[in-house]
């Protein structure tokens, strides 16, 4: 295998890895979310779960062999509450974001033009999580926070 190759198979595999811990992550979110906002969980849950499915895809076409979630992730915070659910969906959202951008760095092409959307559309949910934005998605939230392997937040 190429080394480009290898490092789009690296890429996508932290992608796979993200996606598995947000699927987690937003199963705690939904649990504890507030009535108003469980429409809005569930979707997003439904687009990491849909974005999961497509990397296990690539990875398999690239001839990798796709990363396993992993039984359980630690949170990066307690969550006991529907304002700290909202927090911790904001930030899976945020550590998504960031393992896109990785992908759309290593990508080309199709791939990268899907990273490039799957990083968008992470960035758009953690907006309206947190009602507020950064300047540049996914390139910010990699200076201070811990590699996406680290928690479910992604």
């Amino acid at each position: 295998m190429s080394a480009e190759k290898d490092r789009e198979l690296r890429a996508l595999q932290a992608a796979l890895a993200a996606e598995h811990a947000a699927v987690y992550g937003y199963g705690v979110v939904g649990g504890r979310i507030g009535k108003g906002q469980r429409t809005e969980a569930v979707a997003a849950y439904d687009a990491h779960r849909a974005r999961r499915d497509a990397l296990v895809r690539e990875v398999k076409d690239l001839g990798g062999r796709p990363v396993a979630a992993s039984a359980g992730y630690a949170l990066p915070f307690p969550v006991p509450d529907a304002a700290a659910a909202v927090r911790l969906a904001a930030e899976l959202e945020d550590r998504v974001a960031g393992v896109y951008a990785d992908l759309v760095r290593a990508a080309g092409g199709v791939r990268r033009a899907l990273a490039a959307e799957a990083l968008r559309e992470a960035a758009v949910r953690a907006v309206r999580w947190r009602g507020e934005s950064v300047a540049f998605p996914g390139l910010a939230e990699r200076a201070g926070t811990a590699p996406p392997s680290a928690a479910p937040t992604a």
